[in-house]
């Protein structure tokens, strides 16, 4: 231990007494390994943080999958999506008979599970008296939160006693919720509120940092009892007849039990509910079910529930993972800039260890006073690092954008996980840049260190490692900034996409005019209302609505239907999917899509009129091979063929996103599709800023009914910003540390050649008085720097062609460019070589100015 302090203490003499290194060592190690603690902090909390919950690693997730074709589950609300290694579609919700199951299975004493629960998302329209606005909310089942182990934090949670129509309703918020709506008041307790028109009382508000069992980031702000889903709910579609598959559904494995056992146990409870379902189902229908062999039934999954809802983590676990192995680069670059430093610092103390080894030092102490030095600028460059990981960590969710309403809740913090990380990471990085140099610097030859003519043989090795670590350096810039190219070349093709539409002033805002009772007729007068008063405001040219924002990555599909395209039973067949599009009549003149054909829809196109269509050009190449659309029929309904008469033909338009093929589409008139309608984006075309109208828009919709909230205002450009969000962040991020990378590689051939000139001094100064003039040195250390730079930007080229073939998470957000883009890896290659003769040409400019009679007295 003494001798731990006698080097530390030494270390830190030794760095205030070079403070010019010191300060660039800690400053490069400072920003990478903060650059390290912020992203971690973004993996800790998106991909590793567990519920905040009693005992999360008890938890089990239950899902299904079963064939599509085989098995049809009705309707559906959730996750589902195909397997690809079986083929099978895996979903995320059940009904409430599979609830009513595993509930009654936990109270046999046998049962491995000790609780089931069940949540889901609902739409809530709030009013508290003031003002009436729409926030997140979930349906869950009594048992919910005890559970979880979640105690609440005022008031009381919701309990079994709750979850029947025979109670009294009550809601619980969420204390993010609880803090922001209602500033943290305690007297909430016992208050009203109504929820889409109906009053529920607040039981109270759950602890600080938990925001529910749902997707990573989403939070919950107010849950009431599964029971009184149907009554905030106006079409009841969830629970009406045998009801949809739309809850989401975790357990509380008993102590010692495993997922295997669980999985076992509640398979035939799980089998039962799905017969009990289709019976419902079954019950409500005129014609039958098609037939289901016992093979092709529902198979129950288990998965760990300690996280909550899996999907989002998925989704994002590629793309972090791989900013995560970017920063590690950036971090490997600062290590390697870091050892040169060393290197060259210890060419400066060769005769200060020559001595100490003379005196008796062994190797090994000597190791470890040097790697001393080392991890002390690491620990210091990692304490500094965690304030540059605040600025970042802030910095990174703007620029990732992470902080959108579905990511609302993601708390990031920097705590004892995260500095625990960074204390690892300084550590193993002290050592990593510290152990090389430190070996070097004590395999001395002591007779010519002590005697000051030692340049020969371990010059020569140490300006070897060095430049091998430049050649290192080099090549991962390479490496980084090419996947940056990658990426701004993909966004900047998506952005050039050809969207079919003007998204120029155009403000966009959506209604859910069903959460507080709209339906039918009253729904159909709503929307006329609401136009003719929108069409009144100063500054709005046009309005028209749709079910759905363009570029949203939502839409609806349905199957198509053409008189004549009979199955070998006579009946009308599938002929495909479509997508369709419910709309203001003035929605393509509005959106500004070309009418290439016929006429479009008008106002006569309402409920009492024949139905009538506009398809795109996707449509009629896909169904009617290059024919007139116009004046064919049509049908969403086997039962009903040709029932719609296609009027007209539209230009393609980009649907969900700007990624996609132009899909096959249907524009019908929202009042011949009223259904579909209960919520509906409205879109304005304004005579200037969309922004400049954001007020009247609201007082004018207020004036048509003061509880209808509006949501997500923004305008046409912002909505395609945000469905290139994942491009946008990668090619910012990529860019800005492939930026870094690349200014740490150039300082590092710059101190290398620097340093080189300097021990060549006398050979440089002979060689001048021998006759080689300013041109024929500058010539020489230009071509020493180069060599490595090329040699760097080859090793970098040929890494760079090997991974993009085995990086999915990159190569899978491109578009428009090869993975393998020849430009892209010329312009890296020479905007690289350009910096590095930058940085090569002022120490060789410097070698050019050596006089030879100085050089050779001072030798």
């Amino acid at each position: 231990m003494t001798n731990l302090f006698q080097d530390l203490r030494y270390g830190i003499q030794m760095l205030l007494k070079h403070p010019g290194f010191t300060l660039i060592a800690v400053l490069t190690l400072s920003l990478c390994v903060g650059a390290n603690t912020a992203l971690f902090s973004v993996v800790d909390a998106v991909l590793l943080k567990k519920l905040p919950v009693s005992q999360p690693d008890q938890l089990v997730l239950f899902n299904a999958s079963w064939n599509g074709e085989k098995f049809g589950v009705g309707g559906f609300n959730g996750s589902n999506q195909i397997n690809r290694a079986t083929g099978l579609t895996m979903g995320t919700s059940f009904p409430l008979q599979t609830v009513a199951r595993f509930r009654e299975h936990t109270k046999d004493p046998q049962s491995v599970v000790s609780d089931v629960f069940a949540f889901a998302s609902i739409d809530i329209t709030l009013n508290t008296g003031s003002q009436a606005e729409v926030v997140s909310g979930q349906a869950v089942s009594g048992n919910y939160y005890s559970a979880l182990g979640v105690p609440a934090f005022i008031g009381r949670t919701i309990t079994d006693a709750d979850d029947n129509l025979a109670a009294s309703p009550v809601a619980v918020l969420s204390h993010r919720f609880w803090s922001t709506r209602f500033g943290s008041d305690t007297s909430v307790i016992g208050r009203q509120i109504n929820i889409n028109n109906v009053a529920f009382t607040i039981a109270g508000v759950t602890p600080a940092g938990f925001e529910g069992a749902q997707q990573v980031g989403s939070t919950q702000d107010v849950s009431i009892p599964i029971a009184w889903e149907p009554q905030v709910s106006v079409d009841q579609l969830m629970t009406k007849g045998a009801g949809w598959w739309w809850l989401r559904m975790m357990g509380r494995l008993k102590p010692g039990a495993t997922f295997e056992q669980a999985q076992a146990t509640l398979t035939n409870p799980f089998l039962q509910s799905v017969i009990e379902h289709r019976a419902a189902r079954q019950a409500g229908r005129k014609t039958p079910l098609q037939t289901v062999e016992p093979q092709d039934y529902p198979r129950l999954g288990v998965d760990s529930g300690s996280q909550g809802e899996m999907n989002s983590r998925k989704y994002l676990a590629q793309p972090l993972r791989l900013l995560f192995g970017v920063v590690a680069l950036v971090l490997l670059i600062a290590c390697a800039n870091v050892a040169n430093l060393l290197l060259v610092r210890a060419a400066s103390r060769r005769k200060e260890i020559a001595v100490r080894i003379a005196l008796g030092a062994s190797r090994g102490r000597l190791i470890r006073q040097l790697l001393t030095e080392s991890v002390l600028l690491s620990v210091i460059g990692g304490g500094l690092g965690i304030l540059f990981a605040l600025w970042i960590k802030n910095g990174l969710l703007v620029v990732t954008d992470w902080g959108g309403r579905e990511m609302s809740g993601l708390n990031v913090q920097l705590d004892w996980r995260v500095l625990g990380f960074t204390l690892g990471l300084s550590l193993l990085t002290g050592i990593v840049f510290g152990i090389v140099p430190a070996l070097r610097a004590t395999r001395l030859d002591l007779t010519p260190t002590l005697k000051d003519t030692g340049r020969g043989s371990s010059a020569i090795g140490r300006s070897l490692l060095s430049r091998s670590l430049v050649v290192v350096q080099v090549s991962v810039s390479v490496l980084l900034l090419i996947g940056a190219g990658l990426l701004i070349r993909t966004l900047q093709n998506l952005r050039k996409v050809d969207t079919g539409f003007n998204p120029n002033n155009l403000l966009l805002f959506s209604v859910d005019p069903s959460l507080i009772g709209y339906k039918d007729e009253k729904l159909a007068t709503l929307y006329p209302q609401m136009f003719a008063r929108l069409e009144a405001v100063p500054g709005v040219k046009a309005v028209t609505c749709s079910q759905h924002t363009l570029l949203s990555g939502g839409g609806t599909s349905t199957s198509l239907y053409i008189p004549g395209v009979n199955g070998p039973d006579g009946k009308p067949t599938d002929s495909g999917e479509v997508d369709i599009h419910n709309v203001r009549e003035n929605f393509l003149s509005v959106m500004e899509i070309p009418l290439l054909m016929g006429r479009n829809l008008s106002a006569q196109d309402d409920a009492r009129a024949p139905q009538v269509a506009v398809v795109n050009q996707a449509f009629a190449k896909a169904y009617f091979k290059g024919e007139s659309p116009v004046g064919k029929r049509i049908s969403f309904d086997s039962e009903k063929p040709g029932e719609i008469e296609i009027v007209g033909l539209a230009q393609d338009t980009k649907y969900r996103s700007q990624r996609d093929d132009n899909r096959p589409a249907v524009y019908q008139t929202w009042s011949q599709s009223l259904g579909f309608m209960n919520r509906a984006t409205f879109e304005l075309r304004t005579t200037g800023e969309p922004s400049s109208v954001v007020a009247s828009i609201r007082q004018a919709v207020r004036e048509v009914d003061a509880n209808l909230p509006l949501s997500n205002i923004k305008t046409q450009i912002e909505q395609g910003d945000e469905a290139l969000s994942m491009e946008r962040m990668f090619a910012k991020l990529l860019t800005l540390f492939g930026l870094v990378a690349q200014q740490l590689a150039a300082i590092g051939l710059y101190g290398v050649m620097a340093y080189s000139v300097s021990q060549r001094t006398q050979e440089i100064g002979i060689r001048m008085a021998l006759g080689a003039n300013r041109s024929n040195v500058l010539k020489m250390v230009l071509r020493q720097g180069m060599v490595l730079t090329v040699v760097g930007v080859a090793l970098g080229l040929i890494a760079a062609y090997v991974l993009t073939r085995y990086l999915e998470s990159l190569t899978s957000m491109l578009f428009g460019v090869e993975p393998r883009d020849p430009f892209t890896f010329g312009v890296i290659a020479g905007l690289l070589t350009l910096v590095a003769l930058v940085a090569c040409f002022v120490p060789a400019r410097r070698a050019t100015k050596i006089d030879p009679l100085v050089a050779l007295r001072n030798e």
